[in-house]
Parts: C-alpha cells; sequence; structure tokens
C-alpha cells in the first residue's frame, strides 16, 4: 500500500489534524479502488483511491467522483461528504487521492443486521428508500450545481446500443473466448433502437444503481449514502432507475447478482418501487420497461467482459462463470420485458 506518511503530510499541509494516522484499517467491497479507514487528532477519514495497479482512466474516474460529491453537497441526495482532494500525482507517486467522512451505514449486498434480517417491514421498506434516493438524485439541477460540463447528453440515448454492441464485439479480441454466447442479445439491441425515447430531460445519473452500492441505516431502513460513484455522467436518470429494477429481486426468477438483501426476500415489488419514484419525481415514467431493457442490456454487456478476460486468463474462472451466469439471466429478463411479461 501507498506510503501513508506522504499522505499524512499532504493533510498536514491542508490543515487535516497532526500526528500520526493511526487504526489504519482496509475497507473491502466489490471494487478494485483502494479504501483505507483511518483515524487522526480525533477524527476519522475514509481514504480513496485508484487500483494498486492504475488503469488509464483510474485518476480521471477518481476526480469525477470528487466532482459529484463536490456538486451534491447542500443537496437532499445521501451521499459520502467530501474533506479533501489531491490532485498531485507526486505525493503518492502516481495516483490522485480523496479524502471523505466515514459512513455510519452498511451495506446489504454483503451482510444484514440481525434488526434487518429479522424484520420483512424493514427490508420491504429498504427498497422504497432507495426509489426515494435515486428519485432524489434525477431531480437535481445539474447545471446549477455546477455540472454543465460534465457529460455528453446530446444523443446520450441513442449512443448507447451502438456503443455496447462495439463493446460486446471487442471481447473477441481476447485469447480463447469463442464470442459470447448470452441469448438473443440483437433482438433486444434491436427492439431498444427502434423504442428509444425521443423526449427526456438530462441529469446525474450515478450509472452503477443497485443495492450493493449504498450504504443503509443500521437502525432502519434509510438510505444514508449512494456510493460508488465510478460510472457517474450526466445523462438520462431514468437509466438509474431501470438499473435498480433490472437487478431487483423478482419472484420465481433466479437474482441476477449475488446479493445478501435479495436472498432474503419481503421486498418492495417492482411496482411499488415505480410507483415510490414516481412520488418523487416529475419525470414521465410510461417508458419505464425501456430503461429497463436497457440496463438489463448495458450491464449483462459489462459483466460479459469479465467472462471474456476470465478466458483468456486474465480474471478468475468462478468470477467469469458467476458475472456469464448474470448476464444470461439479465438478457432472459430483457427478452421477457419485450414479451410484455411482468
Amino acid at each position: 500500500m501507498d506510503d501513508l506518511t506522504a499522505v499524512a503530510a499532504w493533510m498536514s499541509e491542508q490543515g487535516l489534524g497532526e500526528g500520526p494516522l493511526e487504526r489504519v484499517t482496509e475497507i473491502t467491497g466489490g471494487t478494485q479502488n483502494i479504501l483505507l479507514r483511518f483515524s487522526r487528532g480525533g477524527r476519522e477519514y475514509v481514504f480513496r483511491r485508484g487500483p494498486q495497479h492504475l488503469r488509464p482512466v483510474s485518476n480521471k474516474v477518481i476526480l469525477r467522483e470528487t466532482r459529484i460529491l463536490q456538486a451534491l453537497a447542500g443537496t437532499d441526495v445521501p451521499h459520502p461528504h467530501l474533506i479533501g482532494v489531491c490532485d498531485d500525482v507526486s505525493i503518492l507517486g502516481d495516483a490522485v487521492f480523496y479524502l471523505m467522512e466515514p459512513i455510519d451505514g452498511f451495506n446489504a449486498g454483503s451482510d444484514l443486521p440481525a434488526l434487518h434480517a429479522g424484520s420483512p417491514e424493514i427490508r420491504h421498506d429498504m427498497g422504497l428508500s432507495m426509489a426515494d434516493a435515486v428519485a432524489r438524485l434525477g431531480a437535481v439541477d445539474h447545471v446549477s450545481v455546477g455540472l454543465s460540463d460534465f457529460g455528453k447528453p446530446e444523443g446520450f440515448l441513442e449512443r448507447q446500443v451502438p456503443r455496447w454492441l462495439a463493446e460486446l464485439e471487442s471481447y473477441n479480441n481476447f485469447d480463447n473466448y469463442p464470442g459470447p454466447d448470452i441469448g438473443d442479445v440483437s433482438t433486444v439491441a434491436t427492439w431498444l433502437e427502434q423504442n428509444t425515447p425521443k423526449s427526456w430531460t438530462p441529469g446525474i445519473m450515478h450509472g452503477d444503481y443497485h443495492a450493493a452500492n449504498v450504504m443503509f441505516s443500521p437502525v432502519g431502513p434509510d438510505v444514508v449514502a449512494i456510493v460508488d460513484w465510478e460510472m457517474c455522467t450526466i445523462g438520462d436518470p431514468l437509466v438509474d432507475l431501470g438499473w435498480m429494477l433490472a437487478t431487483w429481486y423478482q419472484p420465481g426468477h433466479d437474482a441476477v447478482l449475488n446479493n445478501v438483501l435479495m436472498d432474503a426476500g419481503n421486498l418492495a415489488t417492482p411496482t411499488e418501487l415505480i410507483d415510490r419514484y414516481a412520488q418523487n419525481s416529475t419525470r414521465d415514467l410510461s417508458r419505464i420497461d425501456w430503461y429497463t431493457v436497457l440496463a438489463c442490456f448495458k450491464l449483462g454487456v459489462i459483466l460479459e467482459g469479465s467472462n471474456a478476460r476470465a478466458d483468456a486468463g486474465l480474471a478468475p474462472r468462478e468470477i467469469g462463470d458467476q458475472l456469464h451466469t448474470a448476464t444470461v439471466r439479465l438478457i432472459e429478463r430483457a427478452l421477457a420485458l419485450i414479451d410484455g411479461e411482468p
């Protein structure tokens, strides 16, 4: 791990306490980014940077995350509160980083406290709170909070299918990958292009909104923070609602992603989630099935990339198999929605 002495020196220059960094612990999760929690001078901090082996866009992504967190300060969107940003790569040698306030909450993708595990009512309301949180995010005026240049909303929906079909095609460059065996993705792509909504209002998109990317209160169902903003942009916020629905539990169907909350059951239904979003939004939800199909298609393509990398020996085989299964289920879900099934 990085020389935390350099982090401490930078913090001192920023007026963020004095003395050593104490009680340093790693925060694990579904990301390769490095997350550490520590204390200094009686204050708690969370440190975030890109992976140990940086990708070409890692620093750019980390700095985009900080822009979103800065923009959301003062809004009613639950999010981690930013403390400081270091955009000088010389401090750590190659990586930018930022500090944020710790979240008093838990990730329901990997664990449920006894209170939540034992209460069907709380688990039901956790979904409604997720719908509330993402509706509030979609209601933020991105221009007024300084994000007018953060994305390219013009033609956003029209770009999605060709962009992600090209991504799927690119996987054929991986050694030993036989090509995508994920179901009738061409029918999904054609339907999406033929039914693209013509009128929508740009806003902030999280880009990967599902139950493992929020933190819940330890004492109730409320979402206390939306986390992991790596895929955030300015686009159509209804994609976030579609993403939540694409990954949500459906009675009688296998879960798309391994998720403790989804496995626990007694959750709000997709219809309840849509209705709750509508109570907090002025957006037209009449085409929400289109957005859910898009989310199934896009997430499926993203996850299949891990399967292709596993075939090439660049990712664990077990992970590749799990995510390939998730992709197949997502495409099945998309086709069912196209056919008018609930």
